[in-house]
């Protein structure tokens, strides 16, 4: 009988090269792991997906062009069996909240992947999903609060790019008076005192980008 594991065929995609490589060798190291196939954007992931059809897929949040949440959906909503492990620098509840709603069965800081990457590839292949702790807590502090709707986002995006109200309703298409009502729902929920801290809180749990 043969004492060689069954191997775990892996997709990577994300914009940074040096990051795949770093990744290739870890991954290409372990007997139980193969690298098949590298994308640099969304588009790429979910070619190369359909291409290879890998075990188990390592997918950035931020690229160009498609971004990593629509590739998932893109991916799982024609194969619903892929094994998707986002890996990220964004701690962001929303963003994890978004990627796990997309199909995502993991999700790990890039800061993170030296220590635990290859353990959870093993574990997301099994079957199992993993959030780590410190994710796990961010998300736990926002489960009972009521989310921004995709308005009020849009709304709080504005507010970001410095809009004032008026040019957000002339943006939006919407009468001002409307504008400030969103603008109080999201300072409400956010906990926010003020724009700028509903921006900056924004920011730091990924509702936006900038």
């Amino acid at each position: 009988m043969s004492s060689v594991p069954n191997v775990i065929r892996i997709l990577t995609a994300d914009d940074h090269p040096l990051l795949r490589q770093g990744i290739a060798a870890l991954v290409n190291g372990e007997p139980d792991m193969k690298l098949i196939a590298e994308a640099s954007n969304g588009e790429e992931a979910v070619e190369e997906f359909r291409l290879h059809r890998p075990d188990v897929t390592l997918m950035d949040l931020q690229m160009p062009g498609l971004n990593g949440i629509e590739a998932i959906i893109r991916i799982v909503g024609e194969f619903p069996s892929a094994r998707i492990i986002v890996l990220t620098t964004y701690k962001g509840d929303a963003q994890v909240t978004g990627a796990l709603r997309a199909g995502a069965r993991a999700y790990l800081l890039k800061e993170n992947v030296h220590l635990e990457l290859l353990e959870i590839i093993r574990s997301v292949h099994e079957g199992r999903k993993r959030i780590p702790p410190e994710i796990a807590t961010e998300l736990a502090e926002h489960a009972t609060e009521d989310h921004l709707s995709v308005r009020e986002i849009e709304v709080l995006r504005l507010i970001a790019g410095g809009n004032s109200n008026k040019e957000i309703a002339d943006c939006l298409s919407i009468v001002e008076g409307t504008v400030k009502s969103h603008v109080t729902n999201i300072l409400s929920k956010l906990s926010a005192s003020d724009r700028a801290h509903a921006v900056t809180i924004g920011l730091k749990r990924g509702i936006i980008e900038l």
